[in-house]
């Protein structure tokens, strides 16, 4: 049986904790997570809802890997699975699948509500997710407000789920008081911040032309964001869609802390025979490419000309404009516990090469003095080599990829509607207002990327 290092085992939100002083041990921060529990509730106005049923099964998968304590669902759970997911006929076989438990008591403790209208104010933390056309959000759960507009498209409801346990998680770790007593929420096809996700705009087209050929680089907590966005699309026909699956790890336990489509039994897996065997229970046409990123080759002509990055390396980055794709969406993330809901989107090739865009490696968070660090030095769980490995390994949450690959997901999703394509996107889910856009210059109006129609 293989042993895994403390690198490749501890929980990302737990080095989170470790990393930030709020614990003094592993066991400190793994019991403070161990005490986090969330309550989901379906309202019944919202059972048979494509974009409803996204936000419920995206908030128990991402959640159930931050709040340990367990993620209790409740509601009209023996509605049809409308959403074309291999987890089973009812939405109470996708729950059970997806790690969620059926509720049993009424404990006060951090609530989501799927949908429905205004409620009634509750005892501690309790918010909604509400979703029209392309826009998605959360909102405290008495809040009159409502997002005006056509009915929603699946991934506003994987967008609203990903800021709903975001505020969740603030409130249960006390990084933000104002968190449950915020709107919070964006439009996916309008993502500036002059654009209200309240409002209805009418320039919103109907959902009809899903991506059929991509290339995905990564297949960790990004890449596997981006499948599972894939996989809540109403594909007309799964069977016309073909992925390239890029990656050389192997699934280690900490990657299920922030990899949504990971579990315990696929430790020791290639991420890329993992992901391709869900690829194909889902439908999708997958090959793979168990290779190191870099510009040592040249996509083919017969290959996706627009790729999906989710690499956390500056090196692959550099490379990315040099091997012939067409467009290239990549997301960044934040990597320490100060930063680590940060995130950063480009759509190359853009005014700058790659190679100037990251320039330099970031520089590491100095944590050799922490406390829990040299305790796991002093107890011989880690030696000095260990430590710096520990140290160098990101802090990460679900919650930050699930929202970056929504947005990822609209550009290639806008591209193939004839909407605004994005140079940059810069947003902090601390404070997602105060994001930053920038339009794209290039003229993508003639790049056929490959599509497949809706259902």
């Amino acid at each position: 049986m293989t042993q895994y290092s403390t690198a490749d085992s501890l929980h990302r939100l737990v080095k989170h904790a470790i990393d930030s002083g709020t614990a003094r041990s592993v066991a400190e921060a793994e019991a403070i997570f161990q005490s986090f529990r969330l309550k989901v509730e379906l309202d019944p106005s919202a059972a048979a809802d494509p974009a409803h049923q996204a936000a419920l099964l995206t908030t128990i998968t991402v959640g159930r890997r931050i709040f340990l304590g367990g993620v209790s669902v409740a509601g009209p759970l023996e509605s049809e699975l409308s959403i074309a997911m291999p987890l089973g006929p009812t939405l109470r076989d996708a729950v059970l699948a997806l790690g969620g438990v059926l509720e049993t008591g009424n404990d006060v403790v951090p609530t989501i509500v799927i949908g429905g209208s205004t409620g009634v104010r509750r005892e501690g933390f309790c918010v909604r997710t509400a979703v029209a056309g392309w826009r998605g959000g959360v909102l405290p759960v008495h809040s009159e407000l409502m997002p005006q507009g056509t009915r929603a498209m699946p991934l506003a409801g994987m967008l609203a789920a990903a800021l709903a346990v975001n505020e969740a998680y603030l409130f249960a770790s006390g990084d933000k008081p104002i968190a449950g007593r915020r709107v919070v929420g964006l439009s996916l096809w309008r993502p500036g911040p002059g654009q209200d996700w309240l409002e209805e705009d009418a320039s919103e087209p109907a959902l009809t032309y899903l991506p059929s050929r991509l290339w995905l680089i990564g297949l960790g907590h990004l890449g596997q964001a981006y499948l599972w966005g894939l996989g809540l699309l109403p594909y007309r026909d799964p069977d016309a869609v073909s992925l390239v699956l890029q990656d050389v790890d192997t699934v280690t336990p900490s990657t299920e802390s922030t990899s949504i489509l990971t579990d315990a039994s696929m430790v020791g897996q290639k991420k890329t025979r993992a992901m391709a065997a869900w690829a194909h229970r889902h439908g999708f046409a997958a090959s793979i490419q168990e290779r190191v990123f870099a510009a040592d080759f040249k996509r083919q002509s017969d290959e996706p000309a627009i790729a999906l990055c989710g690499l956390d390396n500056a090196a692959g980055r550099r490379e990315l404009d040099q091997v012939g794709f067409d467009v290239i969406v990549e997301a960044g993330l934040g990597r320490g516990y100060r930063n680590f809901r940060t995130m950063r989107l480009h759509t190359l090739p853009g005014r700058r090469p790659a190679a100037e865009l990251w320039k330099a490696t970031a520089k590491a968070e100095q944590l050799e003095d922490n406390p829990a660090y040299t305790k796991l030095v002093a107890d011989g769980v880690l030696d000095r080599c260990g430590m710096t490995l520990l140290a160098g390994k990101a802090v990460g949450a679900p919650f930050v990829g699930a929202a970056a690959a929504t947005l990822a997901l609209a550009e290639v999703l806008r591209l193939l509607h004839g909407g605004h394509v994005h140079q940059m996107i810069d947003l902090d889910l601390l404070s997602p207002d105060q994001r930053t856009v920038s339009l794209h210059a290039g003229d993508f109006s003639r790049f056929n990327p490959g599509f497949t129609m809706s259902v």
